[in-house]
Protein backbone atom coordinates (compact mmCIF):
# COMPACT_ATOMS: atom_id res chain seq x y z
CA UNK A 1 0.00 0.00 0.00
CA UNK A 2 0.96 3.91 -0.62
CA UNK A 3 -0.66 6.65 0.45
CA UNK A 4 0.21 9.95 -1.30
CA UNK A 5 0.27 13.03 1.37
CA UNK A 6 -1.99 15.92 0.30
CA UNK A 7 0.27 18.36 0.19
CA UNK A 8 2.76 16.50 -1.12
CA UNK A 9 2.94 17.43 -4.92
CA UNK A 10 2.95 21.06 -5.62
CA UNK A 11 -0.14 22.72 -7.67
CA UNK A 12 0.50 23.21 -11.44
CA UNK A 13 -0.52 26.35 -13.33
CA UNK A 14 -2.75 24.89 -16.73
CA UNK A 15 -0.57 25.45 -19.44
CA UNK A 16 -1.74 27.65 -22.31
CA UNK A 17 -1.04 25.20 -24.89
CA UNK A 18 -4.08 22.91 -23.20
CA UNK A 19 -6.14 25.50 -21.41
CA UNK A 20 -7.56 29.30 -21.86
CA UNK A 21 -7.81 31.52 -18.61
CA UNK A 22 -6.43 30.40 -15.15
CA UNK A 23 -6.38 26.84 -14.26
CA UNK A 24 -4.92 24.98 -11.01
CA UNK A 25 -4.08 21.23 -11.70
CA UNK A 26 -3.61 19.36 -8.07
CA UNK A 27 -2.36 15.63 -9.65
CA UNK A 28 -3.63 13.02 -7.31
CA UNK A 29 -2.34 9.63 -8.19
CA UNK A 30 -1.06 7.89 -11.24
CA UNK A 31 -1.34 4.04 -11.18
CA UNK A 32 1.66 1.93 -10.76
CA UNK A 33 2.39 -1.43 -12.27
CA UNK A 34 -0.39 -3.04 -14.59
CA UNK A 35 -2.99 0.19 -13.42
CA UNK A 36 -3.50 2.80 -15.76
CA UNK A 37 -5.73 5.02 -14.57
CA UNK A 38 -4.69 8.57 -13.17
CA UNK A 39 -6.16 11.49 -11.43
CA UNK A 40 -6.39 15.27 -10.74
CA UNK A 41 -7.96 17.73 -9.20
CA UNK A 42 -8.68 20.79 -11.67
CA UNK A 43 -9.96 23.72 -10.89
CA UNK A 44 -10.81 26.81 -13.40
CA UNK A 45 -11.35 30.47 -12.72
CA UNK A 46 -14.63 31.65 -13.71
CA UNK A 47 -14.68 31.61 -17.67
CA UNK A 48 -11.42 29.59 -18.10
CA UNK A 49 -11.33 26.09 -19.84
CA UNK A 50 -9.95 23.40 -21.94
CA UNK A 51 -8.49 23.38 -25.41
CA UNK A 52 -11.01 20.96 -27.41
CA UNK A 53 -9.32 17.23 -26.22
CA UNK A 54 -10.51 13.61 -26.54
CA UNK A 55 -8.96 10.46 -24.54
CA UNK A 56 -8.13 7.29 -25.81
CA UNK A 57 -10.09 5.64 -23.13
CA UNK A 58 -12.24 8.02 -21.99
CA UNK A 59 -12.31 10.14 -18.98
CA UNK A 60 -14.54 10.60 -15.94
CA UNK A 61 -15.13 14.10 -14.19
CA UNK A 62 -16.77 14.25 -10.83
CA UNK A 63 -17.57 17.82 -9.91
CA UNK A 64 -16.81 18.79 -7.12
CA UNK A 65 -17.51 22.44 -6.48
CA UNK A 66 -18.95 25.62 -8.36
CA UNK A 67 -21.01 25.60 -11.86
CA UNK A 68 -19.35 24.71 -15.14
CA UNK A 69 -19.97 23.68 -18.89
CA UNK A 70 -19.10 20.75 -20.86
CA UNK A 71 -19.74 20.16 -24.55
CA UNK A 72 -18.87 17.13 -26.88
CA UNK A 73 -18.65 18.35 -30.65
CA UNK A 74 -21.70 18.38 -32.00
CA UNK A 75 -23.62 18.36 -29.16
CA UNK A 76 -25.16 21.09 -26.48
CA UNK A 77 -23.35 23.20 -24.20
CA UNK A 78 -24.24 21.39 -21.09
CA UNK A 79 -24.48 22.83 -17.93
CA UNK A 80 -22.36 20.79 -14.86
CA UNK A 81 -22.19 21.03 -11.16
CA UNK A 82 -20.98 19.66 -7.46
CA UNK A 83 -21.56 15.89 -7.22
CA UNK A 84 -22.60 14.93 -11.11
CA UNK A 85 -20.29 12.95 -13.23
CA UNK A 86 -19.61 13.45 -16.37
CA UNK A 87 -18.23 10.51 -18.56
CA UNK A 88 -16.74 11.71 -21.70
CA UNK A 89 -16.29 8.65 -24.04
CA UNK A 90 -13.42 7.68 -26.11
CA UNK A 91 -12.11 9.92 -28.53
CA UNK A 92 -15.03 12.03 -28.68
CA UNK A 93 -13.85 15.97 -29.20
CA UNK A 94 -15.07 18.13 -25.87
CA UNK A 95 -14.27 20.70 -23.57
CA UNK A 96 -15.01 21.61 -20.11
CA UNK A 97 -14.70 23.89 -17.61
CA UNK A 98 -16.23 26.90 -15.61
CA UNK A 99 -19.19 28.68 -16.38
CA UNK A 100 -18.53 32.46 -17.23
CA UNK A 101 -19.29 33.97 -13.96
CA UNK A 102 -18.57 31.27 -11.44
CA UNK A 103 -15.58 28.92 -11.10
CA UNK A 104 -15.52 25.07 -10.83
CA UNK A 105 -13.33 22.43 -9.58
CA UNK A 106 -13.61 18.25 -10.53
CA UNK A 107 -11.66 15.24 -10.03
CA UNK A 108 -10.57 14.02 -13.99
CA UNK A 109 -9.55 10.06 -14.00
CA UNK A 110 -8.28 9.16 -17.37
CA UNK A 111 -6.08 5.97 -18.55
CA UNK A 112 -3.29 5.37 -20.61
CA UNK A 113 -3.32 2.95 -23.19
CA UNK A 114 0.37 3.79 -25.47
CA UNK A 115 1.99 6.21 -23.21
CA UNK A 116 -0.95 8.78 -23.65
CA UNK A 117 -4.27 10.22 -21.71
CA UNK A 118 -5.15 12.94 -23.89
CA UNK A 119 -4.85 14.32 -27.08
CA UNK A 120 -4.87 18.15 -27.38
CA UNK A 121 -6.31 20.10 -29.80
CA UNK A 122 -7.12 24.11 -30.56
CA UNK A 123 -8.52 25.94 -28.02
CA UNK A 124 -12.35 26.80 -27.80
CA UNK A 125 -12.99 30.29 -29.12
CA UNK A 126 -15.44 32.84 -27.42
CA UNK A 127 -17.72 32.24 -29.92
CA UNK A 128 -17.92 28.51 -29.14
CA UNK A 129 -17.86 28.90 -25.60
CA UNK A 130 -21.21 31.04 -25.59
CA UNK A 131 -22.90 29.75 -28.14
CA UNK A 132 -25.77 28.49 -28.60
CA UNK A 133 -28.75 27.18 -26.09
CA UNK A 134 -26.98 25.97 -22.54
CA UNK A 135 -28.98 22.54 -22.00
CA UNK A 136 -29.67 22.49 -17.88
CA UNK A 137 -31.53 19.46 -17.04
Amino acid sequence: MKISRNGSKPSVKGPESYFTGSVRIDSLFQAEGIGRAGGAIVTFEPGARTHWHTHPAGQSLVILSGLGWTQCEGGPRTEIRAGDVVWCPCQKRHWHGASLTTAMSHVAITEIIEGKNVEWMEPVTDEQYLAGPLFTD
